[in-house]
């Protein structure tokens, strides 16, 4: 077996800025795998985690370091002994599923052993400096199920200003490590009042140890608290809901290893995305099959997403007819 790794970046621009706790996104730059091997390849899209201290010298070495083993033909199991959970190896994991996918004649659904259904995803509605500009953002879109990005700064007076321009909505809320213990408490009954369905990440990660034992009024669902599956029985203890982002626990077969492992807890499960193009959506389109929820819009925040991505209509992500750009 002889193969041929190639790495490179792109860059992907935002629709318009988009903000959260502590840090406004213009632009998206992603790392792409092609991982050849014969007439056939398979590619793969991973975006670093900047809150993990991720960077595009690190992630590239990283998949640098992986080279000689890709190369000779690790498997996607063997690839979780070579690199650590994070990019590097979401990047490389995905890539070795579609070139798989390729190779046997089979797509990447059902290699998984799911089926490749339409999903919901949410639509994410970035902060801004008022309330009611997020009202307003609110109501230019159709989507039925809105997740808010939120910080401390008057956490309900967002949440009332979407819900007085979309008393339809279905509405989650995200606070990106932004809350103490003491906003959490303080906030929480007015989410249930405004029809939260759950809260992700209210305390900063290492700092959520306060969640032992606390009785929410509405579930919480780890994000930055749970990256892997090494960290699953801390969070279990402190959240009963956790979000599986792939390039956070290193790649779809990963995932699939946590959402079982946090099904087996009796956790309800999101699979969520730090950004970019339907290629990075794709895997998590696979794991979306297995969760309760799903929150992969990041095409949505693109001026544009690559050729051959996924048909998003009214919440629904769905593949198109034909020439699906991975897996397939």
């Amino acid at each position: 077996m002889t193969r041929k790794l190639c790495i490179h970046t792109e860059t992907w621009a935002a629709a318009a800025p988009f903000t959260i706790t502590g840090r406004t996104v213009t632009e998206f730059q992603t790392f792409v795998a092609d991982i050849g091997e014969g007439t056939r390849s398979g590619r793969g899209e991973g975006m670093a985690i900047h809150y993990l201290g991720e960077t595009t010298e690190s992630i590239l070495a990283q998949i640098e370091s992986a080279r000689a083993a890709i190369e000779a033909g690790a498997t996607r199991e063997a690839l979780r002994s070579v690199l650590p959970p994070g990019a590097a190896r979401n990047t490389l994991d995905a890539a070795l599923w579609d070139l798989e996918a390729r190779l046997g004649g089979q797509s990447a659904w059902t290699l998984a052993g799911v089926a490749p259904r339409s999903v919901e995803t949410v639509y994410t509605i970035g902060i801004e400096t008022e309330p009611e500009a997020m009202g307003e953002k609110a109501a230019r879109v159709t989507h039925p199920l809105l997740k808010i990005k939120l910080d401390g700064d008057r956490p309900v007076e967002r949440v009332e200003a979407i819900r007085r321009r979309r008393p339809d909505a279905r509405l989650v809320v995200d606070a990106n490590q932004g809350w103490s213990f003491e906003q959490l408490r303080e906030v929480a009954d007015d989410m249930k009042r405004l029809g939260v369905i759950f809260i992700e990440q209210p305390l900063r990660r290492g700092s959520d140890e306060v969640l032992e034992g606390y009785q929410a009024p509405l579930p919480l669902a780890a994000d930055e608290s749970c990256q892997h599956l090494g960290e699953l029985e801390q969070a279990a203890r402190r959240y009963q809901m956790i979000n599986i982002k792939l390039d956070k626990c290193g790649g779809l077969t990963e995932g699939l290893l946590l959402a079982r492992a946090a099904r087996e807890r009796g956790l309800g499960l999101m699979v969520g995305c730090m950004g970019g193009t339907s290629l990075a959506m794709a895997p998590a389109q696979v794991l979306a099959q297995l969760c309760d929820y799903v929150d992969i819009d990041g095409p949505l925040l693109l001026r544009n997403d690559r050729l051959g991505g996924f048909v998003y209509d009214t919440g629904q992500v769905n593949l198109p007819a034909s020439g699906f750009c991975w897996g397939i």
